[in-house]
């Protein structure tokens, strides 16, 4: 027996092991199969060199639990004593770093070495029990308890390959009941090459379950995405996706990645039927290593659009023990990135081109996910500007090119800029969507998530055009050909009107602007419309836009707009003539003079400093300041009260509410009863 310490360069390297080396202590599980995957399939390599003759047999790794003991078996070429103390005892060299030279066209898995020592994470003593492949090799025992101490001994062992048994420490208790074996062995184990198994397979007897004799394999030594294209049908690629997300709902379509050149990488990608919620999509995509499970959080090593799909990538090329940070700046991870957005963008062109009526189809679950990549990912903007698809309120749909083309000539401004008009709810804003169809204009459907980020990503890009929402203003002035509207209805009309029409609007969390144009007697008597900028503010401060959480706390801003041609609303002017010139008459006669004094002396102050202005002047501009506001707020009333006595003008409000979805509860109710009043005379 031979007894020493083990060769490391720190004295206390287990404790590091046990914290710091692997973020996750279950983490152990996979390195210890991985380094049976590699010594198994070492001795495949050295059978068809011919340096080994005998029989590989059963070449399955098994893993088991013995009442405190957790052990993971192999086949493989096992080691001889001076191995094992090269290996296992000096942790600055790796096995297959020797084998790989030697053997540099075989894919080697793992290695021994920090790998091995995982298994100190979850263990108070771990015994290596192994045979070397060579003939008249003899079994050994390496037994060490977490210090750098170690004992190395004969044994006795049949057959070839390495048992690791695990003497699972209190605090890890959990790595010796079968449920939480299985789901580590499904979670990273379950696409390795070699067959694993894990206990018995069970069939039910006499209404229980029993175990049979045959082994009860965990894994798929063949996943769809190790096998040829030409090897694979349809139904092939649609199961491997059921066995990955056995709940979810199928895919529209799939990209087999198959590359050798400059780097290797091998995967399928699924292109999942997305509609709104990013975050829940996200994390699909699987990591492999050769067949080893890596990581299911690909955000940083692969664009982040990309984390959209589904399915799985391979590539020795990615470092298997190493932080995501790393991976996130291994210049091989950045090329893969690269080529694979490349080959989406590829596979979506190939698509459209081959069927683009499909491809319409597909269009609402595939457009968050090409919006997403336009935002985020220059090169994909580029490449999807052949394929990206605007769809209108007629559920037609176009390339930006052909939108352009129907639009230029009747939506360009007198800015020499095409607008195009949006609609987010076509429902909700009908009227405004067939006031533009009215006047020859198209009008897009933008009710996407991302539509709000992605029309302000297309504008920073393409100059000459802008987007409008149809309510953002009355239709003359969505596309202004020529100067703005006028009305003739004189300034102290709009005064009066807008103290009446005001009264009428909610006041609870938003602000209402009233205005005056000259829109025609057939256009609508009033029209609420909401400002393009401040409105899109909001919207994308409600999607966590940068630097808009400002907008997210104001009220809400809308621009009522009275059309003073309809006869309705010259009929309330006339009606407020009638019930309150005489009111108003006096309150002018009182106002006039106040106004007059206050401009005569603010006229001969003008020139003076505050403090150059004796007490005189100041309280006599203060008394006439007071005495003016007075009146107007006197007015104001006057008019307040007449304007919600008003039924006419109540209504008309009403109407312009309720076109926009902003009547409802109680006012709704009162309109319904007030229309009903007005119909039955």
């Amino acid at each position: 027996m031979q007894k020493g310490s083990i060769g490391v360069t720190t004295e206390n390297i287990f404790p590091i092991i046990k914290k710091f080396l692997y973020s996750d202590h279950e983490i152990f599980l996979r390195e210890l199969i991985s380094n049976a995957i590699d010594a198994t399939q070492k001795l495949k390599t050295l059978a068809s060199s011919g340096e080994f003759k005998g029989e590989q047999g059963d070449v399955t790794i098994r893993v088991s639990i013995d009442k405190n003991k957790l052990i993971i078996s192999d086949s493989g070429i096992g080691m001889t004593a001076e191995e094992v103390d090269k290996y296992l005892n000096q942790i600055a060299f790796s096995s297959a770093d020797e084998f790989i030279k030697k053997y540099k066209t075989q894919s080697i898995i793992g290695h021994f070495g920090l790998g091995f020592y995982s298994a100190f994470m979850v263990s108070k003593k771990v015994e290596v029990i192994t045979r070397s492949y060579r003939e008249d090799a003899k079994a050994v025992r390496w037994i060490c308890d977490g210090s750098p101490e170690y004992q190395l001994e004969d044994a006795e062992k049949e057959t070839r390959g390495t048992d690791i048994i695990l003497h699972i420490d209190d605090e890890s208790k959990e790595f010796l009941e079968e449920a939480r074996i299985s789901e580590l062995l499904r979670k990273y184990c379950r696409y390795l090459p070699i067959d694993i198994a894990f206990g018995k397979e069970k069939e039910w007897k006499d209404g229980k379950q029993v175990e049979t004799d045959k082994d009860h394999i965990i894994n798929n030594t063949t996943p769809a995405w190790t096998r040829k294209p030409a090897d694979l049908k349809e139904e092939d690629y649609m199961n491997f996706y059921r066995d990955l997300y056995p709940m979810q709902e199928d895919p529209m379509f799939y990209i087999h990645l198959n590359v050798d050149y400059p780097f290797n990488l091998t995967g399928i990608l699924y292109f999942p039927k997305i509609k709104s919620n990013i975050e829940f999509q996200k994390n699909k995509i699987q990591l492999y290593s050769n067949q080893v499970y890596v990581t299911d959080s690909v955000e940083g090593i692969v664009p982040d659009f990309l984390t959209l799909l589904h399915g799985v990538l391979d590539s020795p090329d990615i470092p298997l023990n190493v932080s995501r940070s790393y991976l996130q700046s291994d210049s091989n991870v950045k090329k893969i990135s690269g080529h694979i957005t490349k080959k989406v963008s590829d596979r979506l062109e190939d698509i459209f081109k081959k069927d683009r009526t499909g491809f319409e189809q597909k269009w609402d679950n595939l457009k968050l996910f090409i919006e997403y990549g336009m935002i985020t990912d220059e090169k994909f903007a580029e490449r999807a500007e052949k394929f990206v698809l605007y769809k209108n309120t007629d559920n037609k749909y176009f390339t930006f090119d052909e939108y352009l083309t129907l639009v230029k000539d009747a939506q360009t401004d007198k800015e020499k800029k095409t607008v195009w008009l949006y609609a987010t709810e076509a429902d909700a804003q009908y009227s405004f969507i067939e006031a533009a169809k009215a006047k020859g204009y198209d009008v897009l459907l933008l009710d996407g998530q991302l539509d709000i980020h992605f029309i302000n990503h297309l504008e920073s890009k393409k100059t000459d055009i802008r987007f409008a929402r149809v309510d953002s203003d009355v239709i003359d002035r969505l596309i202004q050909k020529d100067d703005h509207l006028q009305t003739h209805l004189p300034q102290e009309q709009q005064d009066d009107m807008r103290e009446i029409f005001e009264a009428l609007l909610p006041q609870q969390n938003s602000h209402f602007y009233v205005s005056y144009e000259s829109m025609g007697e057939q256009a609508a008597p009033m029209v609420v419309t909401q400002s393009e900028f401040m409105r899109r503010m909001k919207d994308m401060s409600a999607l966590g836009g940068g630097g808009m959480s400002f907008y997210g706390t104001m009220p809400d801003s809308y621009n009522l707009v009275v059309n003073t041609d309809h006869p309705l609303v010259k009929k309330v002017i006339g009606e407020k003539d009638a019930d309150m010139g005489e009111t108003l008459g006096k309150v002018k006669n009182e106002l006039t003079p106040v106004e007059e004094q206050l401009k005569a002396l603010n006229e001969t102050l003008k020139d003076k400093k505050e403090d150059e202005i004796d007490q005189a002047q100041k309280d006599l501009r203060s008394e006439l300041q007071q005495k003016e506001e007075s009146i107007r707020n006197t007015r104001k009333e006057a008019l307040t009260t007449y304007g919600k006595q008003h039924t006419l003008a109540r209504q008309l409000v009403d109407l312009a509410l309720l076109a926009n979805n902003m009547l409802k509860g109680e006012d709704l109710n009162r309109f319904i009863r007030r229309s009903v009043e007005i119909i039955g005379g």
